[in-house]
């Protein structure tokens, strides 16, 4: 696209599957301790869907900011006591292992292909409410051919608060103005819109955080719409 030199990218559910991912490792949790009365994808998606709520009071300035991985073992610890399986049963390192889950989610499978597209024409990066060594893990689990990689640490920020997006285009010395966010998720694309940045739209079927799927879609608001990543790069390079 022409006056556009940065593609961000947001990263769960858009680029990785990670319901789905976490999900997997879950169910090999409950069947080593033989808990078979519960179902691995209820209990993913309460701990995704405590994700946002524990991340809100940083936005707010009420909390400090504090990394995914903090907050993803904090969730962790009160999924398990909702479903009635107390944190103090389980081995403290087992729990962080299930808990780094969140650094090897496995990413759709249009995403690599999609990207490494894009990135001919592109600088290509994941701009994520994921924290840097995060992203460094998921890019080398999941062979994403990032040009430069941004974790919420940078910005001390967490998406959709102005800093996250704004910080990431002063680093590459860019206008907001010649950057666009890809995403699935509306709320996440009119925080960049209302920084300037262009927007894209990808539509991800249990791409959304549990908590918020009853939200509709919206993607006739953005600037574009793919149906996954190598429809976009098609559609972007052709206009390039």
């Amino acid at each position: 696209m022409k006056n556009v030199d940065v593609l961000f990218f947001d990263i769960l559910g858009t680029v990785v599957d990670w319901r789905g991912s976490i999900t997997d490792k879950v169910e090999a949790f409950l069947k080593r301790h033989d808990i078979s009365h519960i179902d691995a994808r209820a209990l993913t998606d309460t701990w995704v869907g405590h994700y946002d709520r524990a991340i809100d009071p940083i936005r707010k300035g009420q909390r400090s900011f504090t990394s995914l991985d903090t907050i993803n073992r904090e969730n962790l610890e009160t999924c398990l006591a909702q479903f009635n399986l107390p944190p103090s049963q389980f081995d403290h390192e087992e729990l962080n292992i299930l808990s780094h889950a969140w650094h090897t989610l496995d990413p759709w499978p249009d995403a690599v292909e999609g990207i490494t597209r894009l990135k001919e024409h592109y600088i290509v990066a994941p701009l994520s409410d994921g924290h840097t060594r995060l992203l460094i893990n998921m890019a080398k689990h999941a062979h994403l051919p990032w040009d430069m990689i941004f974790g919420a640490d940078m910005s001390q920020s967490y998406k959709p608060s102005p800093r996250a997006y704004l910080h990431a285009c002063e680093l590459l010395n860019i206008s907001p103005q010649r950057a666009m966010l890809v995403a699935a998720h509306d709320y996440d694309l009119e925080g960049a819109r209302s920084c300037g940045l262009k927007t894209a739209f990808v539509p991800r079927e249990h791409g959304a955080n549990p908590s918020k799927e009853t939200d509709a879609p919206l993607p006739d608001q953005w600037d574009y719409k793919a149906g996954n990543l190598l429809e976009l790069a098609a559609l972007l390079n052709k206009i390039r």
